[in-house]
């Protein structure tokens, strides 16, 4: 049966101009949601998104927000009540910083990857959390949280910081999910591990995918399509999942 745009409600996509986040915000969209998706400085690439997504017969609305930003995130998650009930987060925004030791990081560094990786993905459970629980008179619905394989594997020689923002965001989705089961909202988290997006080019390892894929265990790099799939199976027939961690990682 096909559903209508409606009968999913909004889905809000952080980071959903992008790779894993634009590849998630055109599946939500086929699958009924109405998508906002924001994105940092990348315009085009968020009108994009949104286009495909109108050409499609769907509806969707690109923001600007800046998510280490309290009233960004405020305002976005605004954007979404003007389209419908939000049902869905995706909290997919996230950076990493150029190769490099421990030894040679400062302060301003890991800061900046903290802000976005962990404070902002914090702010965006507190508002959705806010619109979603049945305590505060929402419907419910349903988070996923976009850690990393890096939680579990440390990232050692490349970006340790952003290993550790990622292990902050997989204890923030169980712990998340245990405070709000009760309350109609289940938090999962997925980690994809080498997919071809364009992140690794912001860390200096424009190369990384085609010089790590033919090691994995699957012998190649995953796509950001096959993170959406996780995503969206997450939201919309794991209902009996919550709490839990998914590694879309090749078996790495």
């Amino acid at each position: 049966m096909t559903l209508s745009i409606e009968s999913r409600g909004v889905a809000l996509v952080t980071g959903g101009g992008r790779g894993i986040g634009a590849a998630t915000s055109r599946r939500l969209a086929a699958d009924g949601w109405t998508v906002c998706l924001t994105y940092a400085k990348d315009e085009r690439s968020a009108a994009a998104v949104v286009s495909d997504i109108q050409v499609g017969g769907g509806r969707a609305r690109a923001v600007q927000a800046d998510i280490s930003d309290e009233a960004a995130v405020i305002s976005a998650f605004a954007h979404a009540d003007d389209l419908g009930s939000l049902t869905a987060l995706v909290a997919n925004a996230g950076i990493v910083g150029p190769v490099t030791r421990v030894d040679a990081m400062d302060a301003r560094r890991v800061r900046k990857i903290f802000d976005v990786n962990v404070i902002g993905t914090i702010l965006c459970c507190r508002e959705a959390v806010i619109r979603m629980s049945r305590l505060r008179g929402g419907d419910g619905g349903s988070i996923v949280l976009i850690s990393s394989a890096a939680s579990r594997l440390g990232s050692p020689g490349e970006y340790v910081d952003y290993a550790a923002s990622k292990g902050a965001v997989d204890t923030l989705g169980v712990g998340l999910a245990k405070e709000v089961a009760g309350e109609g909202i289940r938090v999962n988290v997925v980690r994809p591990g080498i997919i071809d997006t364009d992140i690794h080019a912001s860390g200096g390892q424009s190369d990384r995918v085609q010089r790590l894929g033919p090691t994995l265990p699957l012998g190649r790099a995953g796509t950001a399509d096959e993170v959406a799939s996780a995503v969206r199976w997450f939201l919309a027939d794991g209902t009996y999942c919550t709490g839990a961690l998914l590694d879309v990682a090749g078996a790495r």
